[in-house]
């Protein structure tokens, strides 16, 4: 595969991270963004995992801040000429039912989950236009798919993630640039982790198993950047169980007890192995 160049957000942690190692890999080229400064979080990770600094720009960028975005996209122009994908990864979660979170906590998930994208996603586009080509990939997840009670609000601002990813790609394309929302089931990572122990979060826990961050880098400097599609599910058949269940939620609110019982114990199985 030709060489890219990449912009990845919440690149301290999680899927973000270990994105950045499998870029860097496959030979592309990362600015590696997340909210905290760069020359202190990220610079400390970029030594612990190796990253190839002649290929790699740390830029601190809050995903919420329009201007920090112009900033992070100029500041890879610069150093590059031009950006040909873009990951829109950071996210938040905070566990627990519809009455458990703040009211700082309401807009920290629709600013960074949802704000994030929709300024990421305009950033990109207005470089890549010009270009006549480039990919934006927006990170959201199953909770995309079908309402997920526990997670009420990271489920609805991820559904809102999916519906501008799916516009935008029908409006960019006639530009040359492309559109994806990936969309995984539960990934080991801290923000998984925070849910161990809610009661509220149990149903992501519900699936066969837990994808590893690997499988996810995988799927997204492999498929997602040859196919392109826009919309990318992780494993497929949780996606057609998502699917069935947001078609018909009153069966499925029917069926929810079973999958909670199912949660609970893969809940218990991930807390034992760590």
């Amino acid at each position: 595969m030709t060489e890219l160049r990449c912009l990845v957000t919440g690149c301290a942690s999680g899927i973000g991270r270990h994105l950045v190692g499998a870029l860097l890999a496959r030979g592309h080229r990362v600015a590696a963004t997340d909210r905290l400064p760069a020359e202190d979080r990220l610079s400390r990770v970029a030594t612990e995992d190796a990253w190839d600094r002649e290929r790699t720009l740390l830029v601190t960028l809050d995903v919420t801040r329009a201007d920090q975005w112009t900033g992070a996209m100029d500041a890879a122009v610069e150093a590059w000429g031009g950006i040909d994908v873009v990951y829109n990864v950071a996210g938040y979660l905070c566990p627990g039912d519809i009455l458990s979170p703040t009211d700082d906590e309401v807009d920290r998930h629709i600013d960074v989950n949802l704000r994030g994208v929709v300024l990421g996603t305009r950033a990109a586009a207005r470089h890549m236009i010009p270009a006549g080509s480039g990919h934006v990939v927006n990170v959201a997840s199953i909770a995309a798919l079908s309402p997920v009670p526990g997670l009420a609000l990271y489920s609805a601002t991820k559904y809102a993630v999916r519906s501008w990813s799916v516009s935008a790609a029908q409006e960019l394309k006639r530009h040359g640039v492309h559109v994806t929302v990936f969309c995984p089931d539960a990934v080991d990572t801290p923000m998984l982790e925070a849910q161990v122990g809610h009661e509220a979060s149990v149903l992501p826990f519900s699936g066969f198993r837990v994808l590893s961050v690997e499988e996810v880098s995988q799927a997204l400097t492999g498929p997602v950047l040859r196919r392109r599609p826009m919309v990318y599910v992780l494993p497929r058949y949780r996606g057609w169980i998502a699917r069935v269940g947001d078609l018909l939620p009153g069966p499925g609110f029917r069926l929810l007890p079973f999958f909670e019982r199912i949660g609970r114990a893969g809940q218990a199985r991930y807390r034992a192995g760590k």
